[in-house]
């Protein structure tokens, strides 16, 4: 089976109830992990700057850089579950092939990467302490005081001791006790998640800083160049196809067309009756060469769907299909006061026009289905058929170029194809 994935998979979001547990689990473990990091590499770097002056002090530094790596590493794998993005790891730089033991030795030192690990480690503590103390507190009244009408029997109250119902006003009487206890515990608890979702991120923010946003950086620089990429190629591609069918379609009519002309001008003065045929098959030429240019026009640009939107242009798409085509589009797409941007339009029209151009030419099915569904940030777009089967990326055919469009628009492409069918082209296009 052909399975090939182009793009990235789109993110999940947690329900609230689990993003607390993982906000709190975040900032109630990053203390102990501050604190030992803080511990280990302040001797480390302290150790090794005294030491610099002689051989020891730099192996002793590349060391702690080393350890800070791998505490960074570790901060890495927390951030995606606070943060709700993928896992992004720096490269860091590596000693040449053949380096020396020295020259290794120096390598982590000349990392810019390595000293924002080190930096982390030591400036994560304040930031850990703070959010802790927070987020325990906050547990603790909201624990505490939505349970308090369980324990309060149990706590003293002597007589000359005035409770906090009493200094404000409410009385000393187990009701009043109770219900201002457990109004507070009602209050943390409602905030809890606020709170502690602040906190988490207050700490996520400083590990992303220093942790992965140069990384983040140079990966998007990355993205940006492969789409652009991407659209260039698509672009070249549409271009080539696109003058080889003017060349070998109304190129050539009018070619036909002028020689027409040419003879019907001799023929006018020896043969008026032959002129006249002649001048029949040139108008006949005209029309089949407008045909074919509204044909090539609807290749760049559709004009229905720049004037009535994506399920006009399907539709009018499917009708013209040379097999029954079974077409399913989202209602919320039909909402001609909330189109989508004219790019994802576009995209999703040609991926559908190619993929009906490829079953209908290549897969020898008898039926075909096109899906397109809109989600709350991507949309998905599905040509499938019962074809036998055995498309694939390869350069030179028609899914390359969708892979590249749907690559430049920033999506990713699926193409899902066994020996013997069935096939499906999946292609999903952020909004």
């Amino acid at each position: 089976m052909t399975a090939v994935t182009v793009g990235d998979p789109p993110a999940t979001t947690p329900s609230a109830s689990r993003q607390l547990l993982r906000d709190s689990g975040y900032a109630l473990l990053g203390f102990p992990l501050a604190l030992a990091s803080f511990v280990v590499l302040l001797v480390g770097l302290a150790l090794g700057v005294g030491l610099v002056v002689t051989v020891i002090g730099l192996p002793v530094l590349a060391g702690t850089l080393f350890v800070a790596r791998g505490l960074a590493d570790v901060e890495r794998l927390r951030l995606p579950a606070v943060l709700r993005q993928d896992r992004v790891r720096p490269d860091y730089r590596r000693p040449e092939a053949g380096a020396g033991p020295w020259r290794r030795v120096l390598t982590p030192i000349r990392d810019a990467q390595s000293w924002l690990d080190l930096a982390h480690g030591i400036l994560k503590l304040p930031v850990a302490i703070v959010t802790f103390v927070v987020t325990v507190t906050w547990w603790a009244a909201a624990v505490a005081g939505t349970l308090y009408w369980a324990y309060d029997w149990a706590i003293p109250n002597p007589p000359d001791n005035e409770g906090l119902s009493e200094l404000l006003g409410l009385g000393d009487s187990a009701g009043a006790r109770i219900g201002l206890h457990c109004a507070i515990g009602v209050f943390f608890l409602i905030t809890l998640p606020l709170v502690v979702r602040g906190c988490a991120l207050f700490q996520a923010a400083l590990a992303r800083a220093l942790l992965t946003g140069v990384a983040e950086m140079r990966s998007r620089i990355t993205v940006l160049e492969e789409q652009k990429r991407a659209a260039v190629s698509a672009e070249a591609t549409a271009l080539r196809r696109l003058e080889r069918d003017i060349h070998d379609g109304p190129q050539q009519r009018l070619v036909r067309l002028a020689m027409d002309l040419s003879r019907a001008r001799h023929q006018l003065a020896t043969d008026p009756e032959a002129a006249g045929r002649t001048l029949d098959e040139a108008v006949t030429q005209t029309r089949e060469t407008l045909a074919e240019l509204r044909a090539l026009s609807r290749g760049i640009a559709p004009p229905i769907l720049v004037d009535r939107g994506l399920p006009s242009a399907l539709a009018a798409l499917a009708g013209r299909g040379l097999i029954p085509v079974e077409l399913r589009v989202d209602p919320r797409l039909e909402a001609t006061d909330r189109r989508l941007d004219p790019a994802v339009e576009s995209t999703a029209y040609f991926v559908v026009a190619e993929a009906l151009t490829n079953v209908a030419k290549h897969s020898g099915a008898t039926e075909c289905a096109v899906a397109v569904t809109r989600h709350e940030r991507r949309l998905e777009v599905s040509v499938t058929d019962d074809g036998h089967g055995g498309a694939h990326l390869a350069k030179g055919h028609g899914l390359a170029g969708i892979a590249d469009r749907v690559r430049a628009a920033g999506g990713r492409l699926e193409v899902l194809s066994p020996a013997g069918g069935p096939t499906e082209v999946r292609a999903d296009l952020p909004l």
